[in-house]
């Protein structure tokens, strides 16, 4: 019951005004840190070893999805071009997928 309460209550730090939310996110590491269940002193060292990029996303709202889907879509194309000879066929096959482009003969 414990956790999932700091889990509520860490989720409703991300609804927090940027002005007070870093300070509400430092009591709650505070509060990881001293509690006894071990999966969320890991999630308190966690945020404390990245409070910053943490505190950033407060006034910018950027992450790294966008990155995260590129990545995806590269890795995917590099299955797709295994037993290909060249780099210029993978890089043809992650244009090929991330392009979206239409095939359809009309």
């Amino acid at each position: 019951a414990k956790a999932y309460r700091m889990r509520l209550i860490l989720q409703e730090i991300y609804r927090y005004p940027a002005a007070i939310a870093p300070m509400v996110l430092q009591d709650w590491i505070q509060w990881g840190l001293r509690c006894r269940l071990a999966p969320m002193v890991e999630v308190a060292k966690m945020l404390q070893n990245h409070y910053d990029g943490v505190v950033r996303w407060f006034s910018s709202k950027l992450t790294n999805g966008l990155l995260e889907g590129v990545n995806s879509l590269f890795q995917a194309a590099k299955r797709k071009a295994r037993g290909y000879r060249s780099e210029k066929n993978i890089i043809a096959m992650v244009y090929v997928l991330a392009g979206k482009l239409n095939f359809a003969l009309k």
